[in-house]
């Protein structure tokens, strides 16, 4: 079992954003951009494209009111996506607040945040859905 499943089962606290019965958004802890949160299916699989046809189109469709409540929520010139994968063995999405193409940057450090910082981004993003 992943990382993420632990989490969507509710066995590792997360900073919920939103959730229907296929798919969890949540915040990353180790976030790039204050407002970046991780979009996953729940069913396990490991890399993004091996999800159906079906799954990766309803993905996109649940993340965009995300995307969009990220955009009001944060002063950003949009919100950038990116599919990375190789951290964690199952298939997600990021969803980061961006001014420039770098702060999708993966290389560059990540920023600490306290658990009142994480709970006011959470706040934030949840009162523009």
């Amino acid at each position: 079992m992943t990382i993420f499943s632990r989490i969507i089962a509710g066995e590792i606290p997360s900073y919920k954003i939103a959730e229907n019965e296929k798919f969890f958004a949540f915040l990353d802890i180790f976030p790039l951009r204050e407002g970046h949160v991780l979009v996953v299916p729940k069913t396990e699989t490991d890399k993004f494209f091996d999800l159906s046809d079906d799954y990766l189109s309803e993905l996109l469709v649940f993340a965009k009111p995300i995307a969009k409540a990220i955009e009001r929520s944060f002063n950003c010139d949009r919100c950038g996506i990116e599919v990375i994968g190789l951290e964690v063995p199952h298939a997600h999405l990021h969803l980061i607040p961006i001014n420039s193409a770098n702060d999708l940057n993966f290389t560059q450090e990540k920023l600490k945040m306290d658990d009142m910082q994480l709970k006011k981004a959470q706040e934030k993003i949840i009162s523009n859905l």
